[in-house]
């Protein structure tokens, strides 16, 4: 992570059952989904100052007798996947299992202010993302940096001034990705060196650690981010994930924290919600997927709570550890079977918004390997005099419930602060997403790619997970849903 870095986190909440008001075998009222929902929805959009008559229309609209395309997902790379299908002439349905759109992208409320649960932070660098800021012409807005930071050393947290802890941490965290301009020369084609790969990539971020030698001093400014990253240990993460996103952001720090300091205005839901409403695909919440069968004539799409729908082909655009709780017919290929047992994103993810009033202001702080909270970011300064942090865990025992136990997790990172309110999302146990921000293990890029992209019959995957530049990034999802799409225009 970088100066103003937020981990790519995600995740939602489950919907509180299947909609009603569809004919399961023809799809017909599809978008009716019922007006508790739609208030709940249109309530909600109005506290986002997004307005209920857009999230009506994306709820509401008229369905068609059959479909040309099922997308299973409304996420980024799934809104993306069923604009491009609708705008090529198919007529596309989008199942999504949550009662909202977003997946791993989730603009809510907290302490009364807009927040991001989910994935937050974009560049106009970035190709995809860029593209579509620009095409629907929404601002960005820019982050305002912390005044203090706090960094662990041997002798426990210590605080420094902003210029030198960031300092410190990036003349160590460069060199980590030594010799990536080579094994990495063209980072939006991953493989283009695989010669060089098949080595880098058997190797995890700790192995590479190891191999600099780095004094504990040194250590101890970057291993709380190789292993908050990795999911709890740096053991697990892959180095050629960390480089190639690094490689993406121009190999220097400063490109690296360039791409984590802008916010789409009024949040990642704005975007969404202009994706959808300019193709306007058929669009069902609350209806989980059980199965996916292609024997037929058609693919049949079968949801938990028994509805049926048929279509030519399928866009399969949920993450890719949720890939094995679906039924299909037949099985996965061996490449997306080992993707979702294996997971492509972290199981051990937590988000916290914490509502805090702060003697020390606005700080960053940053933790060892095994704390509680790995990371705290500074973000909105209230008219109270409150702020809010966003806090990351990868700690299975920490409790973000508990305001004692956070408090006391800030103050192992050399902070304290006085807990008003938190709110946390364990993307880890989320039902639907089973995993947070992605990040590759040793060996999955050499032993998944480029098969895990490639469709399965009549059904194609899309997921942030498995893009070729960004994984894991907004960016990423919107390039997978492109790709989706255009497997399926190919059929």
């Amino acid at each position: 992570m970088s100066t103003d870095q937020e981990n790519k986190r995600a995740a939602g909440q489950e919907g509180p059952g299947p909609a009603g008001g569809a004919d399961p075998a023809t799809g017909a009222g599809a978008r009716g989904v019922s007006r508790r929902t739609v208030a709940k929805s249109a309530a909600a959009a109005a506290v986002l100052g997004l307005g209920a008559a857009r999230t009506a229309s994306a709820a509401q609209g008229p369905a068609a007798a059959h479909y040309d395309a099922i997308v299973i997902g409304a996420g980024f790379a799934g809104v993306t996947a069923a604009r491009e299908l609708t705008a090529r002439g198919a007529r596309t349905l989008i199942l999504e299992a949550r009662n909202r759109i977003g997946g791993r992208t989730w603009t809510d409320t907290f302490a009364g202010q807009r927040v991001e649960i989910g994935g937050t932070w974009v560049e106009d660098t970035q190709p995809h993302i860029g593209r579509e800021i620009r095409r629907y012409g929404i601002p960005l807005t820019e982050d305002i940096p912390p005044e203090r930071t706090f960094f662990p050393t041997p002798d426990g947290p210590r605080e420094f001034g902003v210029e030198e802890g960031f300092g410190r941490m990036g003349a160590v965290y460069e060199p980590i990705f030594d010799g990536s301009r080579q094994y990495f020369e063209r980072p939006y084609e991953p493989l283009h060196r695989a010669d060089l790969l098949r080595t880098v990539d058997r190797l995890s971020l700790r192995d590479r650690l190891d191999r600099m030698r780095l004094s504990r001093s040194d250590e101890l400014l970057v291993v709380g981010q190789t292993s908050v990253y990795s999911g709890g240990s740096s053991d697990d993460g892959a180095l050629t994930m960390l480089a190639q996103q690094w490689a993406l952001a121009g190999w220097s720090n400063e490109g690296w924290n360039n791409t984590m300091r802008y916010r789409l205005e009024n949040g990642t839901y704005r975007l969404l919600t202009a994706m959808l409403d300019d193709q306007a695909p058929a669009l069902l919440l609350n209806s989980p997927v059980a199965g996916v069968d292609q024997r037929g004539a058609r693919v049949t799409v079968t949801t938990r709570a028994g509805r049926v729908f048929r279509a030519d082909a399928v866009v399969m655009a949920i993450p890719a550890n949720m890939w094995r709780t679906i039924a299909f017919t037949p099985g996965l290929p061996e490449a997306q079977a080992t993707a979702s047992r294996q997971g492509l994103a972290v199981t051990r993810a937590t988000k916290l918004w914490i509502h805090a009033r702060s003697p020390a202001g606005r700080f960053y702080a940053q933790a060892a390997e095994g704390f509680p909270l790995s990371l705290l970011i500074p973000d909105k300064r209230l008219a109270d005099g409150s702020q809010l942090f966003i806090g990351f865990s990868v700690d299975p025992a920490f409790d973000p419930s508990d305001h004692g136990a956070v408090r006391r997790a800030v103050r192992l990172l050399g902070a304290d602060i006085e807990v008003i309110d938190v709110r946390a999302q364990d993307w880890g146990n989320d039902p639907y997403a089973r995993g947070g921000w992605t990040f590759r293990k040793p060996g999955q890029l050499i032993s998944l790619y480029p098969a895990v992209q490639r469709p399965h019959g009549r059904v194609a995957f899309a997921s942030g997970d498995i893009a070729d530049g960004w994984s894991g990034y907004i960016d990423g999802a919107i390039e997978s849903g492109l790709r989706g799409a255009g497997q399926i225009l190919a059929m």
